[in-house]
């Protein structure tokens, strides 16, 4: 369905509101999204069946292994397992993560050097089968690293920094765990604004501009303690620390000039597969709050992020066509003459740009000053500092043009204000 406007005939308004009126209430729950935890997997697995011990001890093991450069040759001697004794989405999605972090230790154990060809079939074949299962890319995507990658210290306490760990670790120690638990952070900050994001639909199907005010007001609210939440990532990860060492085990083999012409993945493909690696832009609370207020980028930001929609769980993918499908939220302001639902809509659309002038910050300090940091060298166990993508992101875009492009089309977005 497309986006309602303000070109549609009367009919076509009346019948797309009596479609989505008889699926009220628009929730979260139709696309297994937490009410508690937003898109993170709620209280994730941590250990496999004892069939699959090879690749727990592989994975639990994983630094220590890349350092020594022992990974490659401990994957060339494991077992070909099956897939077919994981139970249920939890135990899929461990395995997916574990596989995940063993493929991206392998390509890159030896940094830029020595790139392998071909994933071996041992790994190859179990990756492609459980990520089919999951309708997930056979590589390291966000839900890995972050959404599915992290427990309580304490399991009766507090979804707080100081109570989490990750589940499978890479080289980067400290700064590795903070960045993916600050990620983590940012996205439990997103969960009020996920649940006002349902609000704010059904109010618009509703037509009751006070629900439709609070959202708006719970919105904005929300992506502030998103803001806040990813500005600690300046007191737990180290700029040289994740510009030599932890990046790279993100970059993938498409657009990534260190591995051209992709990764052969041995017994599923006889060509080389191009994937691309892990970014920020997989991360559906972005794409959710773009769609809901009506946010237009330009034609190549939306090209890029429309395909790492392709990286999110495939019900993830779905709540952001449900949202696309909805009344516009824009439209509906336009037209009621409401001054306190223009205000309220632009708090939140300032919020997002800041949230993202917030984002360029964080990668001008991890990118550039780290870059800067990592020459004097003798902080990653690889064979030198990575270089393939110094200006580009580890999905493959230029960074900071696509970074300010999407910051900037966000404030375009500003209703302008009641006489």
């Amino acid at each position: 369905m497309d986006r309602f406007d303000v070109t549609s005939t009367v009919g076509d308004v009346e019948a797309q509101n009596t479609k989505l009126k008889n699926s009220l209430p628009f929730s979260l729950g139709r696309f297994h999204i937490s009410e508690d935890y937003g898109f993170l997997l709620p209280d994730p697995l941590k250990e496999l069946s004892h069939y699959y011990m090879p690749w727990m001890e592989i994975a639990n093991n994983l630094p220590l292994m890349i350092e020594s450069h022992q990974l490659r040759v401990r994957v060339d001697e494991m077992p070909l397992l099956s897939c077919h004794l994981l139970k249920g989405h939890r135990e899929q999605y461990l395995a997916h993560l574990l596989l995940s972090f063993i493929t991206m230790g392998y390509v890159w154990q030896e940094g830029e050097k020595n790139i392998p060809k071909v994933l071996p079939r041992n790994l190859a074949l179990p990756f492609v089968e459980v990520s089919q299962n999951l309708g997930l890319p056979p590589i390291l995507v966000h839900s890995d690293f972050v959404l599915s990658n992290w427990k309580k210290k304490d399991p009766d306490g507090p979804l707080e920094i100081r109570n989490l760990d990750i589940i499978v670790s890479l080289p980067g120690g400290e700064s590795l765990k903070g960045f993916i638990l600050v990620t983590l952070l940012v996205e439990k900050a997103a969960v009020p604004g996920i649940k006002a994001l349902t609000q704010a639909i059904n109010a618009v199907l509703q037509s009751s501009e006070d629900e439709l005010l609070q959202a708006l007001k719970q919105m904005r609210t929300s992506v502030v303690d998103m803001i806040k939440a990813l500005r600690q990532m300046h007191d737990y990860v180290d700029p040289a620390i994740f510009y030599a060492v932890i990046r790279i085990f993100l970059s993938g083999w498409k657009d990534n000039p260190a591995i051209p012409e992709g990764l052969i993945y041995e017994g599923v493909s006889e060509e080389p597969l191009k994937y691309s690696g892990g970014s920020a832009a997989q991360s559906t609370v972005f794409h959710a709050f773009d769609e809901l207020l009506g946010v237009c980028h330009s034609k190549e930001s939306t090209a890029f992020l429309h395909r790492m929609r392709e990286y999110m769980p495939p019900s993830h993918r779905a709540f952001i066509e449900e949202i696309h499908s909805a009344p516009s939220l824009r439209e509906y302001i336009l037209s009621s003459g409401s001054c306190l639902l223009r205000e309220a809509y632009n708090q939140c659309v300032m919020a997002l740009a800041e949230l993202r002038s917030c984002h360029i910050n964080i990668v001008a300090k991890y990118v550039l000053t780290g870059a800067t940091k990592a020459k004097d060298g003798g902080l990653s166990p690889l064979p030198g500092t990575p270089q393939a993508l110094a200006a580009r992101g580890t999905g493959g875009t230029a960074v900071f043009n696509f970074l300010k492009s999407v910051r900037d089309t966000t404030m375009e977005g500003i209703i302008k204000q009641c006489d």
